[in-house]
């Protein structure tokens, strides 16, 4: 199987990224991506800033490749989604040249000649990577599979239990599931917006808001926290050592406390109402919030498994990530910090040579980083090339995020059983001005 290509799923960064790493190690690779060009999915949220600096979001190995091109690193700071893609993404899909194919969504993968059940022999025979190329079907096969399709096509939903809330299609006029471009006023001024979600997407979101408040006084904007407490929505603060990351919360909690965006805890949508010009957010305890002119579904992203059902994995049941780097990341028992970073040894599945690696490889959790993604693809190609002493070395600490968090803080008001460990708990600032009926 010497011959054939590794298969990269996903010409995102870390498809492209391992890419560059398989032919610095010699090996063939073929990079499929659905959409029509690279990093289709940063393309979606080019309008929004990053937190990591371009140190940290241009790769080691991709960036040796492309300085054979003439390309130049870009300096220090903090680019949109849409300059990374420019000054680095799609100048490094270009060095790759016909090693990626776009336009080509992978439908299936499985093993030649045996289905999920068929053990004998298995790891002998390539996989085969069943795709859908404009209508076309075709049938590739590779000595390994490395999966960097990563969860943006497959957003949650409202629903509080994981499921759609009722009401929440017939609704979808009034439902953004990205952080909208807020650079077009006219959307938002004078008008209700809901943002739901407690990560950085929606502080983010939250923040861009906040500015057109500030130029129109009766914009209205209301945060919706599930937990039960503010808890480490506002991050990490100074203690960051990404600042960004922590500019963002500290930016977010400065509106909150002026009273720009009202705050309301606790609410776990059951049901959206819609009306002819918005829609209602009511919650599992019967609480209702003022009609919005439309709701900003930040509530995260979990993987696609369905192409990968004759795939032998282990998955943790609760987050859907590779068994081994579960515990590392679950929210439920994450306390403080950051997680460590992963390699080839954590992410290997039963079925041998197949790897879920990026976003995907974190399944529900949401705290992945560029930089995690960078040294799992170095690990991983690795391990593919045979060096199994680069496979098993970490290069990388991750940068503390200054938290604390925990299954406690989900439904504490004070956060008082979760916060201990790093820092005070958060407490609640203020539950917004305006009415929340029951």
């Amino acid at each position: 199987m010497s011959d054939l290509p590794v298969v990269v799923i996903g010409a995102g960064p870390q498809g492209l990224a391992a890419a560059a790493h398989l032919l610095e190690r010699g090996l063939d690779p073929l990079v499929l991506e659905a959409g029509d060009g690279p990093a289709a999915a940063v393309n979606e949220w080019g309008h929004v800033r990053l937190f990591s600096d371009w140190s940290e979001l241009v790769d080691t190995t991709a960036g040796r490749l492309l300085e054979g091109t003439g390309w130049t690193a870009p300096a220090k700071g903090y680019p949109t989604g849409a300059q990374w893609i420019s000054r680095y993404l799609s100048p490094l899909a270009e060095a790759l040249g016909d090693r990626v194919r776009y336009g080509t969504t992978v439908t299936g993968i499985g093993r030649q000649g045996r289905d999920r059940l068929v053990d004998a022999g298995r790891s002998e025979q390539p996989f085969t990577v069943h795709v859908n190329a404009g209508g076309t079907e075709e049938r590739i096969t590779a000595r390994a599979v490395i999966d960097a399709s990563g969860t943006w096509s497959t957003p949650n939903p409202l629903g509080a239990d994981g499921l759609p809330a009722l009401g929440e299609k017939a609704a979808a006029a009034f439902i953004s599931d990205r952080i909208p471009d807020f650079h077009d006023h006219d959307r938002f001024a004078g008008k209700h917006t809901v943002v739901v979600g407690s990560g950085h997407s929606a502080a983010t979101a939250i923040n861009e808001l906040t500015r057109v408040a500030k130029q129109h006084p009766d914009t209205r904007i209301t945060w919706v926290l599930r937990r039960g407490g503010v808890g480490n929505t506002f991050g990490g603060g100074t203690a960051d050592e990404l600042p960004e990351r922590g500019a963002l919360g500290a930016r977010a909690q400065k509106s909150v406390e002026a009273g720009i965006v009202d705050l309301v805890t606790g609410f776990r949508v059951e049901r959206i109402n819609t009306t002819d010009t918005g829609a209602v957010l009511i919650s599992e305890d019967g609480r209702a919030l003022p009609e919005a002119d439309l709701v900003v579904a930040l509530t995260g992203f979990r993987p696609d498994l369905s192409f990968l059902s004759e795939v032998r994995l282990e998955l943790d049941a609760t987050l859907q990530a590779p068994i081994r780097i579960a515990a590392e990341v679950d929210p439920n028992v994450h306390s403080c910090g950051s997680v460590r970073a992963t390699g080839a040894a954590d992410l290997a599945q039963p079925e041998q040579d197949f790897y879920l690696v990026g976003a995907k490889s974190y399944g529900r959790a949401p705290t992945f980083l560029a930089m995690t993604g960078y040294e799992q693809i170095r690990s991983v190609v690795a391990e593919l090339a045979g060096d199994h002493e680069a496979a098993a070395r970490i290069d990388l600490i991750l940068p503390d995020t200054g938290v604390c968090g925990g299954a406690g803080l989900f439904d504490d008001p004070t956060g008082a059983r979760g916060g201990a460990c790093c820092a005070p708990a958060s407490t609640l600032l203020q539950i917004g001005r305006a009415p929340v009926t029951a």
